[in-house]
């Protein structure tokens, strides 16, 4: 202010520049949209509708969002000095590992010939390649050629029709459906143990909580100990080529970073063959671990503890999410 009473000119970077009001209240929304596959619902910026998430590379503002669970935000460098419309862009953040491959944070990559994954800050997203066709629902009949379907069904037909699609599902096949508090217990089969010797952690999505949740669960497991000479140690039967298990001589504690367990456990390993085959877990069950940590306290983990192993000729690596699909 005292230079324009001075009389000069005032300078470029003390100039004002108007930017358009993109929110307007009160909200007027209109009917929430149907997004593509693997694009977010979410709330606009103004913190008034529901819409489809923009994604990487497209156009963005105040009110059009980008796509938050992919690790977006909107990159305004480009339109200065207003800063008004921008770009969706990643986040600078760590990669992803798989089977080996490192991905750049926001990579799109196809593992497997049947899901098509997406990196974002060091998760790993999957979504199937082939959308299979629905069937026809039972509800619906045929009146004439001009005539489309019809519903037959009422509202309870209906929500027994949907508890049944439920069995359906591959992701809830491993655990027979039961009822406890008003909630069908359900859980993904528990993905293969991260380590093939030593102690690893393995994991299955689950609703078995007091709220009926669903939420990741992990445990611990203990395939075989990490011995250099274990076909020498391990004693197979003449005339066959498999020990499907073994123990050690001696109860010992079990470590994990950097903690002991407060007892002694003599644990159940899977063996191995001198012919090609791998043996893995095919009956176990759940225990509860305690470790103690030096002048750090206790803390409990959930173990797997097996109780039979089978040996077989497929044998995947560690950590491969894709190692049981099989194409139908």
């Amino acid at each position: 202010s005292l230079s324009l009473k001075l009389g000069e000119k005032p300078s470029e970077t003390s100039e004002v520049h108007q930017r358009n009001a993109i929110c307007h209240w009160p909200c007027r929304c209109p009917p929430v949209p149907t997004c593509t596959l693997g694009v977010s619902l979410v709330k606009d910026g103004c913190g008034c509708c529901k819409v489809c998430a923009k994604q990487a590379g497209e156009t963005c503002n105040e009110a059009d969002v980008c796509d938050p669970h992919k690790g977006l935000y909107c990159d305004y460098s480009e339109d200065k000095p207003r800063y008004e419309t921008g770009v969706c862009a990643y986040l600078v953040a760590v990669g992803c590992e798989l089977n080996g491959v490192y991905y750049l944070n926001g990579q799109t990559f196809q593992p497997h010939p049947l899901y098509k994954c997406l990196c974002v800050s060091g998760a790993i997203g999957c979504t199937p390649v082939f959308i299979p066709r629905l069937a026809a629902s039972p509800c619906t009949r045929v009146t004439s050629r001009k005539k489309p379907r019809q519903p037959i069904c009422g509202p309870g037909q209906q929500k027994q029709l949907q508890s049944t699609n439920y069995r359906l599902m591959s992701a809830y096949r491993s655990l027979p459906l039961v009822l406890k508090k008003k909630c069908i217990v359900q859980a993904t089969p528990w993905t293969p143990c991260s380590r093939t010797c030593g102690i690893g952690v393995s994991s299955r999505v689950t609703n078995e909580n007091r709220r009926c949740e669903i939420k990741k669960e992990k445990r611990l497991c203990f395939i075989q100990p990490c011995l250099t000479n274990l076909l020498k140690t391990i004693k197979i039967p003449k005339g066959k080529t498999c020990q499907p298990t073994f123990q050690l001589p001696t109860a010992e504690k079990i470590y994990f970073s950097g903690c002991s367990t407060t007892q002694s456990y003599k644990l159940t390993f899977c063996g191995v063959c001198s012919d090609k085959r791998c043996c893995i877990p095919n009956k176990s069950k759940m225990i509860t671990v305690r470790f103690e940590c030096p002048s750090e306290g206790f803390f409990q983990w959930k173990m797997m503890w097996i109780t039979s192993c089978v040996c077989q000729r497929i044998c995947s690596a560690p950590g491969d999410m894709f190692s049981e699909l099989k194409v139908l």
